[in-house]
């Protein structure tokens, strides 16, 4: 009994931060979604579904749903080759590695405001990092990366896979250094070279570690907000409008929070499609790793 008592004891905190944080904003916004809240006025009449039916004529919306859609598809897969290159770079014994594993993981533990402030000067016009360089090699070097129709996207989509190299390194390189030596000693016996044995042992045994990764990283690329809001402001002409930026902008700058609220529960439903078809799609790779 005193066990039991100390037990609930210590997941007590957490459980308390779980409803506070999270359960009971999660239901307010619920409840929120069925009105017409509007904070500027002060009746706020109960429309049931009405919000929901709203958005399926919502063309703003669901252009910031696809520009969401495209960044995760080419920032996601893009993260995962990275991170998953880096890690097997750094898990050889190589001089240095300490070093080099520290300055991969380094943006990460940076604040996304202050990451955004330093590539909003790296890609300034004219005077930025990335137009000096292109002016040494005599290429166009007055580009405003963050004002021009697909620049911007290409800009928000390189930051993330920057400042998401770190833990999804440290993932990889765990999953790798938890790969038996003896399943590379066979495949060496039977002859397969270093290239094969990538194929055949290391990207098979990292299968678990892959869906986790696609998994966190696709939900966080579909809330992505701080680096829109910092670097683009949704721009230019809409095409960095992304699906949480807009769900802000629905709130606080239009004060339509009830219509918001439906909003999130929206991409909440997409999110869990989206990984509920990333674990169908990895269920077969993840039932051979099992027999294995």
């Amino acid at each position: 009994m005193r066990k039991r008592v100390v037990g609930y004891a210590f997941v007590a905190p957490a459980v308390v931060h779980l409803v506070l944080f999270a359960l009971v904003p999660i239901a307010f916004a619920l409840y929120l979604s069925f009105f017409n809240w509007d904070l500027l006025r002060d009746k706020n009449p109960f429309v049931g579904l009405g919000n929901y039916a709203d958005l399926a004529q919502d063309n703003g919306f669901w252009r910031a749903m696809g520009n969401s859609l495209l960044y995760t598809a080419v920032s996601v897969p893009l993260g995962l080759v990275a991170a998953l290159g880096i890690a097997v770079l750094v898990a050889k014994p190589l001089r240095g590695l300490a070093f080099f594993r520290t300055v991969f993981y380094l943006p990460s533990v940076m604040s996304q405001v202050a990451t955004a402030m330093v590539w909003i000067y790296i890609l300034l016009p004219k005077t930025g990092f990335v137009n000096t360089v292109l002016g040494w090699f005599g290429l166009p070097s007055e580009t405003d990366f963050l004002n021009q129709v697909g620049w911007a996207m290409a800009a928000l989509v390189f930051m993330s896979v920057w400042t998401g190299l770190g833990p999804r390194m440290v993932l990889y390189l765990a999953g790798i250094m938890g790969i038996p030596d003896s399943l590379y000693e066979a495949a060496s016996l039977d002859g397969a070279s270093k290239r094969r044995q990538f194929w055949a042992v290391t990207l098979p045994m990292l299968a678990p570690t892959t869906l986790f990764v696609t998994v966190t990283s696709t939900i966080a690329a579909m809330q992505v907000f701080t680096p829109v809001y910092m670097m683009t402001k949704g721009g230019p002409l809409d095409t960095t409008d992304m699906v949480g930026y807009h769900i802000y902008t629905t709130a606080w700058r239009d004060f339509h929070v009830g219509e918001a609220s439906a909003q999130s529960f929206v991409l909440l439903a997409v999110v869990m499609a989206v990984s509920w078809f990333q674990f169908r799609l990895q269920r077969s790779q993840l039932e051979g790793y099992s027999a294995a």
